[in-house]
């Protein structure tokens, strides 16, 4: 049995609209996502904390000649 055209366009568009919100749900989670990094990423990274920039200190086993 054949379904009314515009019945059927209709359905087609309400499933295209709920594609889209949810598309755009999706899109928001990610950009949540990527503020919630950044935030948690600023700051001194744990590597490299309490390296101090410029020459460093020679080492004591560097310091001395080799006899």
């Amino acid at each position: 049995m054949a379904m009314n055209p515009s019945f059927t366009k209709r359905q087609k568009e309400l499933s295209r609209q709920a594609h889209n919100a949810e598309k755009a749900k999706k899109r928001e989670q990610r950009k949540e996502e990527k503020k919630r990094k950044v935030r948690d990423g600023e700051g001194e990274d744990p590597d490299i904390a309490g390296i101090v920039p410029g020459p460093q200190p020679q080492a004591d086993d560097e310091a001395s000649p080799p006899s």
